[in-house]
């Protein structure tokens, strides 16, 4: 499914550039740019931008001007979004700033945490530990099953996953969408009081086989750290 009506999109890139240089080195495709190939396809009359959030030079559109783009589309991140942090803290200020102005948000990982956080919601590190690779076995809510972002979807499915922390409290006006056993928020939809909207996904619908085969390799020390692999050459 394409949509043929042109939309003004702003993708915003949660990395911060020191994060991002090193996505180059490990020759991993950048955040930004599979948001960029995948609405390249879904929305090809789109005019599409990229905002690097995280940096502090970065201007962020207040008021008004929030609204010269149709929708605001959040990256993943390799940051911890409850660290009191000004690289962390701008991202969830624009993200509620964004909410109030009434336009609509969308996210994946970094995004599902941001959708709960800048809303009043809570984030804290996984129990369970790293999801990682593939999350199996999705399942929709009753909720999720009646919700236009899975309309056309199996009611369980696998999906791309990368993170450490999850959404432990759900915000006022929040839904959870989808749920699987490690990871009890995989879905979110949040209808800010008063404000716009944040649907979001702690899984990575953006994502390839291929670029997340790229991913675990840039994060292989962690994955040894962590102990699912002995060694880094397993």
């Amino acid at each position: 499914m394409t949509i043929e009506t042109p939309l003004n999109l702003c993708i915003i890139n949660g990395y911060p550039l020191k994060s991002r240089r090193a996505l180059d080195i490990a020759r991993v495709t950048q955040a930004h740019d599979l948001y960029l190939m995948f609405l390249r396809k879904m929305a090809p009359n789109s005019k599409l931008d990229v905002m690097f959030i995280a940096d502090p030079e970065t201007e962020l559109p207040q008021g008004d001007a929030i609204w010269e783009y149709d929708a605001y589309i959040w990256t993943g991140s390799n940051l911890t979004i409850y660290h009191d942090v000004p690289e962390v803290t701008r991202q969830i200020e624009f993200s509620r700033a964004v909410y109030e102005a009434g336009a609509p948000q969308y996210g994946s990982c970094w995004g599902v945490q941001m959708a709960a956080m800048a809303a009043g919601g809570e984030v804290q590190k996984n129990p369970n530990g790293r999801e990682w690779s593939i999350a199996r076995d999705i399942t929709l809510t009753e909720d999720g099953r009646n919700h236009p972002m899975y309309t056309g979807k199996q009611s369980r499915f696998d999906g791309f996953i990368m993170h450490l922390d999850e959404v432990t409290r759900i915000p006022e006006g929040g839904t959870l969408l989808a749920t699987n056993e490690h990871t009890h928020v995989q879905a979110l939809a949040v209808k800010y009081p008063g404000g716009g909207e944040f649907w979001a996904t702690q899984y990575h619908p953006e994502f390839t086989l291929y670029e997340m085969a790229r991913l675990l390799v840039a994060r292989k020390h962690y994955l040894v750290e962590e102990g699912f692999f002995d060694n880094e050459e397993q």
